[in-house]
Formats: structure tokens, sequence, C-alpha cells
């Protein structure tokens, strides 16, 4: 087995253009909003599962408003990239930024010098979904149920062994095994997909997958999900048992998306990307497509989001501590 992580880093600040737009704009505001065509700004590569999320909302708010949506992959350095790039555009509406303020809220804490502040340059006009990390364990391993695995990894003490490959996996291990006392032992790989030969040998004991790959590999028969690293229950989930009441108490994890605008973008704009975003949000459409993701829709509001961007900030502090994780740059 190898132990492979990577995070990139990324660039900051811009404001005085920002600011000096603000007043003209907010003195002429676009009633008819929008009236021209959209940039929606996706931090990860065409085809990722970030970007299947960005082209559903595109296509689905191009047909809402009869204006072409263009999608603008700013690929790098874990979306800060993407994230500077958003941050410094026109405050006007007309590039908005999808992606989960709660990665956003990582980044920060993961890098040195992640290149923007998001909590004062990014405004959340709307939430549309929440996600959860998940302990899979291989399907050919005996273990049925959490309890079994933690019974068998007590057995084992310093022997056992679990795969991560992105920040908020490894804090969701690390947390697991902290909340049952387990000596287990982490084992860092590039990407999920690198520890499905480990997990199916019995090489590894359990994985924190993101939801994707968990689901992914469930629907092909390769493994077993055992339980998801939220407080409640997910809708898209129902027969999936939390963390929190199998026993590691307190850890909830949610991954949540928000479409989000520079910090000046004046506050009737914002609203009405809130009133867009929440109709394609709540048809049966969407529920049905996020629930492919093992996603649920999660809408909240602005201020309600905001709340919960400025929790993720302090909690991630926090969690890059238990999971002794190095900031990177």
């Amino acid at each position: 087995m190898q132990k492979r992580f990577s995070i990139a880093v990324g660039a900051s600040a811009f404001l005085a253009m920002a600011i000096a737009a603000v007043p003209a704009f907010a003195q002429t505001p676009d009633a008819a909003f929008p009236s021209r065509d959209i940039k929606f700004v996706c931090g990860f590569p065409a085809g990722s599962g970030a970007d299947t999320y960005v082209r559903y909302y595109a296509e689905k708010l191009k047909q809402l408003t009869g204006r072409t949506v263009v999608v603008e992959n700013r690929v790098g350095a874990n979306g800060n990239i993407a994230t500077a790039y958003s941050a410094r555009a026109r405050p006007d509406g007309y590039t908005v930024y999808l992606n989960a303020p709660s990665g956003l809220a990582a980044n920060m804490h993961l890098f040195k010098n992640p290149g923007t502040d998001s909590l004062k340059e990014l405004k959340i006009a709307a939430t549309f979904n929440r996600q959860a990390f998940m302990i899979t364990v291989g399907a050919s391993r005996p273990w049925q149920t959490l309890d079994d695995l933690v019974k068998a990894l007590r057995e084992k003490g310093a022997k056992g062994n679990y795969a991560t490959n992105n920040p908020t996996g490894r804090v969701t291990g690390a947390l697991f095994t902290r909340a049952m006392n387990l000596q287990t032992q982490e084992v860092q790989y590039r990407t999920g997909a690198d520890t499905l030969n480990d997990l199916a040998s019995g090489a590894l004991d359990f994985a924190a997958h993101d939801p994707v790959t968990a689901l992914a590999q469930r629907n092909a028969g390769r493994v077993r999900i055992l339980a998801v690293a939220v407080r409640e229950r997910m809708k898209s989930l129902p027969d999936a048992p939390t963390l929190h009441e199998l026993g590691a108490r307190d850890i909830d994890l949610p991954s949540w998306w928000a479409a989000m605008v520079p910090m000046a973008t004046p506050q009737p704009v914002v609203d009405r990307l809130n009133q867009l975003f929440d109709q394609i949000t709540r048809s049966d459409e969407t529920r049905d497509f996020f629930a492919k993701f093992g996603a649920d829709i999660w809408i909240m509001p602005q201020a309600q989001a905001r709340q919960q961007f400025e929790a993720d900030f302090r909690s991630w502090g926090e969690y890059i501590k238990i999971a002794k994780i190095e900031p990177q740059g």
C-alpha cells in the first residue's frame, strides 16, 4: 500500500474596483435581472461531481430565465483559484460561484495562504444541498454493522487500518476512531478509486469515502455502507445510520453546497438569485437528481447560511488539529 495525499495552493485580494462599482450600480439596479448572460464558476474539472452539479443548475437557470448560462472551470489549488476569481468578479450578480461553503471554510485552515478570505469576500445567495462522508467496508468482509466493525478493530488494536484520500475523509476517520477509542491506523491515498483494490483484498479494514464514490461502489457491489458522518439521517439514504446515533457522538460533517457572489453585490440582486435557485431546488426533478449522488435538498435562509459558514470555519480550526493535518504552502 502506498501513502498518497495532496492538496495544492492558490492566491488573494481586490476590493477598490468592487467598492467603487457599488454606488453606481446601487443607484440603477437591474430591475429585470437577469437581463443578459450569466457565468457560473466551477472550481473543479469538467466531468467531476462538482461540475455535474454546476452544469445541472446552469441548464435549469437557462430554462427558467431564457438567458445563456456559461460554465467556466477554474481548476487548481483545491478550489482556491476559482474562489479568488469569483470573489474579485464584478459584484453585479452575473458571475455566480457554485461550491461548498463548508469546503471553503476548510481551505482557510488547510492552506497557509488560501488566497481569499471567503468569509469577508463572498456572500451566500442560496443553498441547495448537503452530503455526508461515509464509513464503508469491502463487500466481502463479514461486518454487517458499525458495531461489528468496531468490535473487530478493538481486537486488532494498532494492526487495524483505514483509508482516506482527502481532508474531510481524514477528519471523518480521525473523529470516528477517537470517539470509539480505537488505535486503528490511517492510510492516505490519492483518490477514492485507489482504495478499492485494498478494500476488496482485505488489506484495508474500512474507508472514509465521499458519497459519490461510496454510492457508486455500493451499487456496483464492491462496498457496504455502514454509517454516515452527519447528525441526522440522509433522506436519500434512509437505511444508513449516522455515526452520532451509533455512539460516535457529536460527529456532524455535512458538505453543503451554495451559490455565492462577491460580497459587494447589491442585496436585491442576491435576493433574486435566491428566488431563482430556490425554484430550481424545490422541484422533484432536482430532489431525484441529488439522490443519485447521496445528497439531500438543503435550503437555508441567507442569514442562517452565513451562520453555518462561520460555524464551519471555527470547527475546521479544530478538525485539522484532531486529524493532524499540516497546512499546505
